[in-house]
């Protein structure tokens, strides 16, 4: 009888714990296919969170300007003639022509749109709109280029927040506090680097993969050749530090005396960037659609360093860039084809990927309730409308009551 009992379960010795650790479920395919999730990240992430852009000194001159386009923002970075670094949604508050239509960076002394003439200067006030002088009640203070939350930190690198209320809904210091005053910056001069060069790599993905990709080295010794020059695999580890992740390694002596050693920083959402004697790289993950994104690169030389020892490490990682690129490709086609759901996560080896799909995870749920609570879409870098605000107040709630008939089946509201 009592063996009867232990062989169902029952006054049988209780089994030893298992105190390995167990893997964890990733986030699902859907969140890297969904076009309505993609929509989703633009409004809960892209539109009110610090992202890490680039850094002062290519703002040189009085003029000089930076164009780039993320997550369907089109944006400008200049430096006006007191000095000023600014950042302007590139959009003409006429009829929404783009007031820079060039691509990359260049050199203006006004921002002119070319559809109809208006024209703004460098700090985003409106200078010129032809023919409104007629018009009584046009306030042109009220008409400058919508304006973008900027910030440099300690070291120069440049931040936005898209966020139009006058002071951002999430702080850069709720995130990103002393993430540049980093112990281990102490052992570079941001001031020895010069820009060399920068490149992209475009990619049918989705943003999140690449942001997996890099922060693990786990596919590193199967895919990664060049790794193990500057990356002692074993020692491989990542910081948790709530809005960014950072990754270090131990290095050995011959490593150190070629400068083959890094302070690699990952800034949530798309931001990444790697710091050695030779050289910097900075790294955006700046998604397109659901499906596509552009593996963005910027390049700074140590003017101190060699021709020979910049060359070595440059080139090592756009060979690791470009083989990433082919990761994320090749996984892609694969979570499109609806037959994976979600794999098992390593929770030493992929606790950063773990951590990333959590942080997404918590901010995507959070705007997702606000919005049901609120029964529409909330799009936090929408600007704000002060002239004729009533009007264009009912135009909105006429389209509004559309859209919001039609997501009610896709967002369940």
């Amino acid at each position: 009888m009592t063996s009867m009992f232990n062989y169902f379960g029952f006054n049988a010795a209780t089994p030893k714990k298992d105190t390995k650790p167990s893997p964890v479920r990733a986030l699902p395919a859907s969140w890297y296919t969904s076009p309505e999730m993609y929509e989703l990240e633009r409004r809960a992430i892209f539109s009110k969170r610090w992202l890490f852009i680039t850094h002062s000194m290519r703002l040189k001159k009085t003029g000089d300007w930076l164009r780039y386009e993320l997550a369907g923002f089109d944006f400008i970075i200049t430096r006006d003639r007191e000095g000023k670094i600014n950042a302007f949604h590139n959009v003409c508050r006429h009829r929404a022509y783009p007031v820079v239509e060039k691509e990359g960076s260049g050199n203006s002394q006004i921002l002119a749109c070319r559809y109809h003439g208006w024209s703004y200067g460098l700090n985003g006030k409106l200078a010129k709109a032809a023919k409104y002088q007629e018009l009584s009640n046009f306030d042109k203070e009220q008409n400058g280029l919508y304006k973008i939350h900027l910030k440099v930190d300690v070291n120069g690198f440049i931040w936005i927040n898209m966020d139009a209320n006058e002071v951002p809904e999430v702080s850069w210091e709720e995130h990103f506090r002393d993430v540049d005053k980093q112990e281990r910056y102490k052992a570079y001069n941001f001031e020895d680097y010069d820009l060399d060069h920068t490149y992209a790599l475009q990619g049918d993905y989705n943003w999140k993969i690449l942001a997996d990709n890099f922060n693990e080295c786990y596919h590193c010794p199967t895919t990664h050749a060049d790794i193990p020059e500057f990356l002692n695999l074993e020692s491989f580890d990542s910081d948790l530090k709530d809005g960014h992740i950072q990754h270090h390694c131990e290095s050995t002596p011959e490593q150190i005396q070629k400068g083959l050693y890094t302070a690699s920083t990952y800034y949530f959402p798309m931001s990444a960037m790697v710091v050695s004697p030779h050289f910097i790289m900075i790294q955006k993950f700046l998604p397109s659609s659901a499906k596509s994104s552009q593996m963005a690169y910027e390049v700074y030389r140590n003017r101190n360093s060699s021709d020979a020892d910049f060359k070595l490490i440059s080139e090592m990682y756009a060979r690791v860039m470009g083989e990433d690129k082919i990761l994320c490709n090749n996984a892609q086609k694969n979570l499109d084809r609806n037959v994976f759901t979600s794999g098992e996560l390593h929770p030493r080896w992929e606790k950063a990927p773990l951590f990333f799909q959590s942080t997404v995870r918590d901010v995507i749920t959070e705007h997702f309730e606000r919005e049901k609570a609120a029964g529409r879409e909330i799009w936090p870098a929408k600007p704000k409308v002060t002239c004729n605000a009533n009007l264009n107040e009912k135009d909105e709630q006429i389209c509004a009551a559309l859209a919001c008939g039609a997501q009610k089946e896709v967002l369940a509201w």
